[in-house]
This record gives C-alpha cells, sequence and structure tokens, in this order.
C-alpha cells in the first residue's frame, strides 16, 4: 500500500502534494475512512467538503470514489469553507471528512475528519485510524453521491445569531483568497450598517498576495496598511479555511487573538451562565487576570483546535478559543469555529457602543512577551527535548503545567515549551512583567534548549 504514515499528525492528516499526498492517497483514504464508519460506528452516509487549494478538487473526488466503493454513501457539498463543513456534520447529524490544509502553504493539502459530534479526530483517534488504513482491510461496496448545498442553511445561522447595533462600523476584511471567498460577502450584506472594503477577495488557491495564516504579524500587513489607508474601525483577517480570525485595531495594531478573547470575555462573562473560559497554553496570562477580575474561573488547556473544541462542547462551556485564532462561542446555537462569525461577534460589539478597538483593551494587565517561536528540530526528537526540558524543570523545583508541553509558571512571568503537533518543530513562547525579566527567562530556557537541539 503506497501511503506515508508521516502524513497521520494530532490533529488531521496532512502533506505536501503531489508528493506525501496524492489521488491515490485520497483514494486509499477514502476507502478506509467509509469502511471504518461502518465497520466500528454502525454509520453508512457520511459528509464530504473541499476548500480552494488546486489540488483539493481532485482530491475530494478521488476521495469520495473510495468512500463510495467502501459501500458507504456521501452527501458531497462541494466548494465550503471548514466551517460549513461543521455545520452540515451538524444539521445531518453525521460524520464527515473536509479536504483542506488550513493555513499552510499551497503546496500542501490534507483532511480534516470526525468519528464523534464534539469535534474533528485528534491524537489516538487518529493514530488508531491510520493503523486501521496501513492495514488495509476494506469492505467493498455501491455507496451513491447526493450532491448538497450548505449556503443558505448557513446564511440563516449568521443572521439568527448576530444582533449588530445602532452604531455603523467601517471594515476592512481581508479573505486571503482562500475559502471564505465562496461566501463572506452574502454574510456581511445580511447586516446593513456595516461598511466594508474587501482585499485579497479573489478566488485564487495559489494564495498570490500573502499567506493565509493571521496568526502571523508578517500576513497582516496589507490588511494593516488598508485599515489605515480607509480610517477605518478595525481590519479582519481569515486563514485558507476560514475558521480562524486576525484582528488589526483601527491604529493599526496587530491584536492577537488572546487579546481579541479579552474583548470577547468582558462583554460576555456579565451575560453568561458558565463562567468557566477556556483558553491554551500560549496564550497571555492578561486573560487569566481578566477572567478572575470578572468573577469568572480560568481553563488553561492544551493546544489544538480539535482538543479545545471538544473539551468546550463536552464541558458545556459557553466560550473558549486559543492562540492561534481559533475562537468558539457556544453561548446563542450551536458551537461554530468560525473565523466569520468570530469577526461578527466583534463588528456587533463595536456597533452597539461609542469605544474603539484600542479602548475595548484598556486597563488590561500589561505583559511584555514574545511571539511564538518556532525551533527546528525532527519528528522524532521534539518529544524527547520536551522531556529533557521537563526533567531541568523538576530539577530546579520549579511550579509547571504539563498538560501540553511545558508551561513553567514563576510570580512575574512564564516559559512554554511544546512540541508541535503539526510539524517537526519545537514551539517556544515567553511572558513577564518587566523586558528585564523577559530576556532573563528567555535567555535561561533558550540555553537549556540549546544544550539538546
Amino acid at each position: 500500500m503506497c501511503i506515508n504514515k508521516t502524513i497521520f499528525k494530532e490533529y488531521d492528516i496532512r502533506g505536501t502534494y503531489p508528493n506525501e499526498i496524492n489521488d491515490e492517497t485520497a483514494y486509499l483514504i477514502g476507502l478506509g475512512y467509509g469502511s471504518y464508519l461502518q465497520e466500528k460506528l454502525d454509520c453508512k452516509c457520511c459528509v464530504v467538503g473541499r476548500d480552494n487549494r488546486l489540488s483539493s478538487k481532485n482530491l475530494s473526488a478521488n476521495l469520495i470514489r473510495g468512500i463510495t466503493d467502501s459501500g458507504c454513501n456521501v452527501l458531497n457539498y462541494g466548494l465550503i469553507t471548514t466551517p460549513m463543513h461543521y455545520l452540515t456534520r451538524h444539521l445531518n447529524n453525521t460524520y464527515g471528512i473536509m479536504v483542506t490544509a488550513s493555513h499552510n502553504p499551497k503546496d500542501d493539502n490534507g483532511f480534516k475528519f470526525s468519528f464523534d459530534k464534539l469535534a474533528n479526530a485528534r491524537g489516538q483517534m487518529i493514530y488508531d485510524f491510520r493503523d486501521y488504513v496501513l492495514n488495509g482491510k476494506f469492505l467493498n461496496g455501491l455507496g451513491k453521491v447526493t450532491v448538497k448545498d450548505i449556503k443558505q442553511e448557513y446564511l440563516a445561522y449568521m443572521q439568527k445569531n448576530i444582533a449588530m447595533g445602532p452604531k455603523k462600523v467601517k471594515a476592512v476584511i481581508d479573505l486571503g483568497n482562500g475559502a471564505t471567498t465562496c461566501i463572506a460577502k452574502e454574510i456581511h450584506s445580511l447586516f446593513h450598517n456595516l461598511d466594508i472594503t474587501y482585499i485579497c477577495d479573489e478566488n485564487d488557491g495559489t494564495f498570490p498576495n500573502h499567506h493565509p495564516d493571521p496568526a502571523v504579524i508578517e500576513n497582516m500587513q496589507m490588511l494593516r496598511n488598508k485599515v489605515i489607508e480607509e480610517k477605518a474601525d478595525i481590519g479582519i483577517a481569515y486563514d485558507g479555511d476560514g475558521d480562524r480570525i486576525g484582528i488589526i485595531s483601527e491604529k493599526g495594531d496587530y491584536i492577537p487573538a488572546d487579546k481579541f478573547m479579552i474583548i470577547m470575555v468582558r462583554d460576555l462573562l456579565p451575560k453568561i451562565n458558565n463562567k468557566t473560559i477556556l483558553y491554551d497554553v500560549k496564550c497571555t496570562k492578561a486573560l487569566e487576570d481578566e477572567i478572575i477580575k470578572l468573577q469568572g474561573t480560568p481553563y488553561c488547556y492544551r493546544t489544538g483546535t480539535s482538543y479545545t473544541e471538544a473539551k468546550t462542547k463536552e464541558l458545556n462551556l459557553e466560550f473558549g478559543g486559543e492562540f492561534s485564532g481559533h475562537i468558539f462561542f457556544n453561548d446563542r446555537d450551536y458551537a461554530l469555529g468560525s473565523g466569520i462569525y468570530a469577526g461578527l461577534r466583534i463588528l456587533e460589539i463595536l456597533s452597539q457602543c461609542d469605544k474603539t478597538v484600542s479602548e475595548l483593551l484598556e486597563g488590561i494587565t500589561n505583559y511584555y512577551s514574545t511571539p511564538e517561536i518556532k525551533i527546528k528540530t525532527t519528528n522524532e526528537e521534539k518529544f524527547k527535548i520536551v522531556d529533557q526540558v521537563k526533567e531541568y524543570v523538576k530539577s530546579k523545583n520549579y511550579t509547571f503545567n504539563d498538560i501540553d508541553g511545558i508551561r513553567v509558571n514563576f510570580d512575574q512571568g512564564w516559559a512554554l515549551v511544546r512540541a508541535s503537533n503539526t510539524g517537526p518543530n519545537l514551539t517556544v513562547r515567553f511572558e513577564a512583567t518587566t523586558e528585564e525579566y523577559l530576556k532573563e527567562l528567555q535567555d535561561e530556557f533558550m540555553d537549556v534548549l540549546n544544550k539538546y537541539v
């Protein structure tokens, strides 16, 4: 069987097209997915969608061919965003698979898929499926394909769950030439007090203007420039498949997702019943401080959208998110991890008050932090290195959280060292109350890492 086992990651299947993932791979994944659903979950029908990458159309066709050759039926929704795919799973009360590599480079592709009703497959679920596929014992059958459209239901979901105020809001929105080009303008046209200028709004899976990852400041420069030029109230960007958000303030400042979450927490906590707020280990302590200040309960959890969504739903939390820009609202209707919906929620806040984005962040605890630092290593070594750092931390009697790598907590700051779940990297981040202590923390842990990397 010609399939590379390393494409099975912690959150999904992902690799370079056509070297690691190709049409044959897609067919085998489909054959395995359809067989697995029938054998393990007694499910004979699933939903399929795809993003707008150049390879996605062929991969989707071969994936569907594999699924139906196993005897499983397919509801094919064609070109959609990943959040639209989530809604197709919810409305059909079934499992599904989305052809996408999210925010990865244009030559990558992959599959996000589900085996439960909480979230995408994650961790051991994926590795069990990998072993099942590599075993090669699939079912045979004649499944049928039904072509479907989710657009009207998705538009209705957005309109039902957003209540704009009287103030007109001027926004610049960067679609990143990704899958959101298929729906974003129609969604925003539902709300008449929005004055929107779009950039990178052509459907182009080569992503000609910039890499579609709004968690990286460099990718936000076009948006920043346009916000300043237009004198807009806010800039909003989405990633390639539409499940993440990035924000630029009216001043042109990049607002990291954890700061965006502070704005949301300030708006939500007085209104919601379950006041536990979930965030991942990369997030600023200012978010924890704000949750406590508003009589909420902070819940620091592991990184990964599948884990974030699953835990948010499992605990029936009304809000959760992570530093990469995946945000889950569960306070009004079915929780969708949608960049467009998250953007509408901050536009809603701006339309209901007289504050700017910058003013909505006034009064938070001031910390100095590094961006997320990626250190190249190998998939084999990255977990070993984290274990070695953990031993060092134990030897120093430091306080730490090891839910995902090692987050070492000090009175004046914290240090994070974790193994990336999407590539051969360590991801490292530091935060402190002063610039001097930030440098001290960074120097200490980078020295430790340099011994092992």
